[in-house]
């Protein structure tokens, strides 16, 4: 299985997706429910531990281990709990 930075990477860089219709689903305390949701042109970097997210706070730093779900064009392609890792 492959991880949420791995699938990230490929949807990124592969000229075969739109990275504008990815968006992920993270854990963001104090947030309604405690989650967030960054469309594909927020976020700004995949860096090797966390991805940089465009918010109106400015950009915010969002650990791989703290994203939910990734969907492309509303499909989900990776979740926490289909990759084996509990909620």
């Amino acid at each position: 299985m492959r991880t949420s930075h791995e699938l990230l990477l490929r949807l990124f860089f592969d000229p075969g997706y739109d990275f504008l219709r990815v968006s992920v689903d993270y854990v963001d305390r104090g947030a309604p429910q405690d989650t967030s949701v960054a469309q594909g042109e927020q976020i700004a970097r995949l860096d090797s531990q966390y991805m940089e997210v465009r918010t109106e706070r400015g950009v915010t730093c969002i650990p791989y281990h703290r994203i939910l779900r990734i969907r492309y064009g509303g499909e989900t392609l990776w979740s926490r709990t289909a990759a084996g890792n509990p909620e």
